[in-house]
């Protein structure tokens, strides 16, 4: 078909020039041409985060000795097997330092728990106990192991009396249920877990490096055993263990334990790590499932893997181009050439076969057909064609994942109806008679209009961030032609407000079209107008350096530094676990050398970092199996909010639920009961469909 009506009601931008200080004149990219007269489109400023947060100063513990004498309790007689799959955190109060931190834990893995506050609230058999004799709990999970305050005459006093610990430890021997310490010290007060003083300090930037040993990596097994451990703004006790003692240490640095597993007289099982940590650093994404996971014998509500998915718009279309010497070119602008498309795929497929951890990676280009030539043929040369990137695409169609991302780019916060619908409708025809396999039901809308997120002011420079006012200012236009040609998962924006889900790795049913789940990405600070380093450099430090905008750095950065802060940015999404994509733009692939794209530079340090803390896969799910995890995600978080918890019988070895509600549940450390289980690493990850009142009964694959 031809399409050259597609591309009516583009904002024609006359060629303007935008000077940013401190640039250096070098050569342009040499393929910076557009193809078609109006293949121009207004991008605004979407910023990502610069760094992890600062976390907040780490709390210093008071070890103190003298134990707790425990009472010999006979539970032979009691002999119960049945405990309910939730965890139960203890901390002093709402202020703990710690609580935080193993909330970040739970809520990201999705698993529900019950939070006790030690110095207002009593702890009894009865509150651990359901009336059928059912333990509630299945971990039991505190914030520093001694649950020391300091009481008004200065003392260093625990929260729990002994008759509370001596309920607690008669619960986690009674139901074989562990103990995991966010935080520890030396000190045999409430009870010994064999360490010895060592040394202790504060420890800011740069970080000091644990190291796993093997007992830790087999704790750890998600991790490789070779990984370092970076512990920052943290209170560190360097220790020893007690010679004699049933202990093993987790974590070492150098010669000091700095994690210890540890069995009581009595046979409970217990962990701890020596240091403070806060949900915002890598130490909690590293170590804080792993603490969970061996606390619950790996049978818990949720799921925690990792995932990394990059799209990059605007393929076939063009974008401004950011010269080294800080003038900003709108017409023609830089879009690919299709010799850089082959180069593309080649990039990608170099990355599988770098990291084997990545092996299934392969790229979303959410696509413009209004550039796109139906008159170019399938074939990958640049010989004999209207148009090479045209022609490239066809060819390698089938190496790439399409989106639909309208025909002509328009900023859609107030387009009509009509419009609408030649946008999502004929772009969809556009690529499928081209030979792009697109599936109907993804959208994502230029810039991540029509979703209440726009400037007011239509004349302002794209350098001004849009305002979010809310998605009930999105334009029911589009949603309505959304909605009427299939479409049921929208992309969102991470930077917006809005779009946040209130769970993790969750979507947003649109309140004006439920039927549209919105999905959101992750920004980055990779400039959709920059195709080189120099350009790149020049974008990021107008931006966060010095004298940039938002100032945040002391110097300007160059490339490399720039590019580890930002795959950093980039690794913390993955290392917590989110699934959604990363957003760059067709200009960020521009192949300024042989084989190298600020797109795969970017991509090649966020892996290569992972690679060397992980040995478990990363996914790489299509749009249609991504939105639908995150529809799952979603149901499953509206399943917990019934407070219904599984039951996890460990005579029978059976895991029983009864689903409250129509959606998905998902459970780690089971298989079969009609689930599709995901061999994760060394974990049984299993989703179910649930229907209200139709019982889930899965077989339990605890771990040692």
């Amino acid at each position: 078909m031809k399409i050259s009506r597609a591309v009516t009601g583009l904002v024609a931008l006359a060629a303007t020039t935008l000077f940013l200080p401190g640039a250096t004149a070098l050569p342009a990219a040499a393929d910076a041409h557009a193809h078609g007269s109006n293949a121009k489109h207004k991008h605004p400023l979407i910023r990502a985060d610069v760094a992890r947060p600062q976390p907040s100063p780490p709390p210093r513990l008071r070890p103190v000795n003298g134990a707790v004498a425990a009472k010999p309790e006979d539970t032979r007689v009691l002999a119960p097997t049945k405990v309910a799959l939730r965890p139960l955190v203890i901390a002093l109060d709402n202020a703990d330092f710690g609580l935080p931190t193993w909330k970040s834990v739970l809520d990201k893995v999705g698993t529900p728990y019950d939070v006790l506050l030690a110095r207002s609230e009593p702890l009894t058999a009865a509150r651990l106990t359901r009336p059928d004799g059912t333990g509630k709990y299945n971990a039991i999970l505190l914030t520093d192991n001694a649950l020391l305050y300091q009481n008004g005459s200065g003392d260093y006093v625990s929260a729990f009396d002994a008759a509370e610990w001596q309920a607690l430890w008669t619960y986690e021997s009674t139901y074989q249920v562990r103990q995991a310490s966010l935080y520890m010290s030396w000190g045999t007060f409430p009870e010994d877990h064999c360490l010895r003083a060592g040394s202790e300090g504060g420890v800011e930037t740069p970080p000091v490096q644990a190291t796993l040993t093997s007992a830790g990596a087999q704790f750890f097994d998600y991790l490789k055993p070779t990984a370092q451990i970076p512990i920052s703004y943290s209170y560190v006790y360097r220790s020893t263990l007690a010679s004699g003692c049933d202990a093993q240490p987790l974590l070492m640095l150098g010669t000091d334990v700095a994690g210890v597993l540890s069995r009581s007289a009595d046979g409970r099982e217990r962990a701890g790590l020596t240091f403070s940590s806060n949900e915002y650093l890598m130490q909690t994404d590293l170590l804080g499932y792993g603490l969970l996971r061996w606390a619950t014998r790996g049978v818990l509500v949720g799921e925690h893997r990792h995932w990394i998915n990059a799209d990059l718009d605007d393929w076939f279309n063009s974008s401004d181009h950011l010269y080294p010497d800080g003038h900003l070119e709108t017409d023609p602008g830089f879009r690919l050439g299709g010799v850089e498309a082959a180069s593309v795929n080649a990039q990608q497929v170099a990355l599988r076969d770098q990291f084997p951890l990545a092996a299934g990676f392969t790229l979303n280009l959410p696509y413009n057909g209004g550039d796109l030539d139906p008159e170019a043929p399938s074939k990958c040369s640049a010989l004999n064609t209207p148009d090479p990137l045209t022609s490239f695409s066809r060819c390698l169609a089938g190496s790439f994942r399409w989106v639909n991302h309208t025909v002509s780019h328009p900023e859609m916060n107030f387009t009509d109806l009509e419009e609408n619908y030649e946008e999502i409708g004929e772009n969809l025809e556009i690529g499928r008679e081209a030979g792009l396999r697109v599936p109907t039901e993804v959208l994502k809308t230029p810039a991540y209009s029509g979703l209440g997120v726009y400037n007011p002011d239509p004349n302002a420079p794209d350098t001004d961030p849009p305002t979010d006012f809310g998605l009930a200012k999105s334009n029911r236009d589009m949603l309505e032609a959304a909605a009427d040609l299939g479409v049921k998962y929208l992309h969102g924006n991470m930077s917006f407000n809005s779009h946040k889900p209130s769970c993790f790795n969750c979507g947003i049913y649109h309140p004006l079209e439920p039927s549209l789940l919105i999905v959101p990405d992750w920004p980055t600070n990779i400039g959709y107008q920059t195709t080189a380093p120099a350009e790149q450099t020049l974008f990021y430090n107008s931006l966060y350096g010095p004298n940039g905008r938002w100032p945040f750095h002391d110097h300007n950065l160059t490339y490399q530094e720039m590019l580890d802060y930002e795959s950093d940015v980039a690794l913390q999404h993955v290392m917590t676990g989110s699934a959604y994509a990363h957003t760059l733009h067709q200009g960020n692939l521009h192949q300024y050398a042989p084989g190298k794209s600020l797109t795969f530079d970017w991509l090649q340090a966020t892996v290569a970092k992972y690679s060397a803390k992980y040995q478990v896969p990363l996914k790489n799910p299509d749009w249609m199996a991504l939105s639908g995890y995150v529809k799952a995600r979603t149901a499953h978080f509206a399943e917990l909010a019934a407070k219904a918890d599984p039951v996890w019988d460990k005579t029978a070895n059976t895991v029983t639920y009864k689903p409250t509600r129509a959606g998905s549940l998902f459970l780690t450390g089971v298989t079969g009961g009609n689930g599709a289980t995901d061999r994760y690493g060394t974990d049984n990850i299993t989703q179910f469909t649930t229907v209200a009142a139709r019982q889930i009964t899965a077989t339990a694959t605890p771990r040692a």
